[in-house]
C-alpha cells in the first residue's frame, strides 16, 4: 500500500533502497471506508495519518446553514491529514467520495522516521507544501475562473496527479463523483455542473460516461484552463 508513496516521492527527488525499504517498512493499519462515509470529522484528534491507497476522498469545511464546500480532492497515494501530525485537531472533515482502502500510519512511526531521515522528512513536508498550493490555486478558480475553464482545470490537474502514480491510463481516469459532489467542488449549483459539462462535452473536450473521464483534445483543454501543473511540483530536484 506504501508503494503509491515511494512512487511519488521518487518523481520528486532520488531515493535509496534504504530510504525505500524505511517507507514500506512503516507500521500500518488498513481501514476500509464506503462512498458516503466520514473518513474524518472536524474537531477530531488524530493519533494517526491516513494514506490513500485507492478510491476518491474530499476534504471539505461545512457552513452553519448545511452548505458544504469541497476544498480539495485526495486521490491514491495522497496523504488526507498529514499535517494532523503537528495540527493534532482537524479543523475540517474527509469525506469518501468512493469506496475507500487506507493505510493508517501511527503518528509516532512518522515522527520516528522524519527524526532518523532528514531527506524523508524533507520530502513529506513537501507533500504539505504542495497541499498547500493546491488549495491556493482552487482559491484563485473559484474567485477568477468562469465555469467552464474552472471544470476544465479540475479535469487537467486529476489527470496529472493520477498520472503520477500511475492511475490515469493514457488521458483517460476513473471519476466517480456525482453532479452534486461535482458543484460542491466546484462552487456551483449541480444545474450550471450540468450545462458546463454539456458545454464541455459539446465541444469535443471531453467524455464523462460511467464514472470515467476522458480528455479528448488536451491541448485545447489546457488552453481553456489556463492550465500550469508548475504547483504539483512532480519534477526530480533535490529537496
Amino acid at each position: 500500500m506504501l508503494d503509491l508513496l515511494v512512487r511519488k516521492f521518487e518523481r520528486r527527488d532520488d531515493i535509496s533502497a534504504a530510504q525505500r525499504e524505511a517507507i514500506r517498512s512503516l507500521p500500518v493499519q488498513l481501514r476500509q471506508v464506503r462512498a458516503g462515509e466520514s473518513i474524518v470529522s472536524e474537531g477530531d484528534r488524530q493519533t494517526a495519518s491516513l494514506l490513500l491507497a485507492s478510491g476518491f476522498a474530499a476534504r471539505f469545511s461545512l457552513m452553519r446553514d448545511g452548505g458544504r464546500q469541497f476544498t480539495e480532492l485526495g486521490l491514491p497515494g495522497d496523504f488526507m491529514d498529514l499535517h494532523s501530525l503537528v495540527m493534532k485537531r482537524m479543523d475540517h472533515g474527509v469525506l469518501a467520495l468512493a469506496d475507500c482502502e487506507l493505510a493508517a500510519i501511527p503518528h509516532e512511526a512518522l515522527r520516528d522516521l522524519t527524526a532518523q531521515d532528514p531527506h524523508l522528512a524533507r520530502l513529506l513536508w513537501l507533500e504539505t507544501v504542495v497541499d498547500a498550493a493546491i488549495h491556493r490555486v482552487w482559491m484563485v478558480g473559484l474567485g477568477r475562473r468562469d465555469a467552464l475553464s474552472r471544470m476544465a482545470h479540475l479535469f487537467c490537474e486529476t489527470q496529472v496527479r493520477l498520472d503520477a502514480v500511475g492511475l490515469a491510463g493514457g488521458l483517460s481516469f476513473d471519476f466517480p463523483l456525482s453532479q452534486t459532489e461535482l458543484a460542491d467542488v466546484l462552487g456551483l449549483s449541480a444545474v450550471h455542473v450540468n450545462r458546463t459539462l454539456m458545454a464541455l462535452r459539446s465541444s469535443g473536450l471531453i467524455d464523462w460516461r460511467e464514472g470515467r473521464v476522458t480528455l479528448n483534445d488536451w491541448a485545447r483543454l489546457v488552453r481553456l484552463a489556463d492550465f500550469d501543473p508548475l504547483y504539483l511540483r512532480l519534477w526530480k530536484e533535490p529537496v
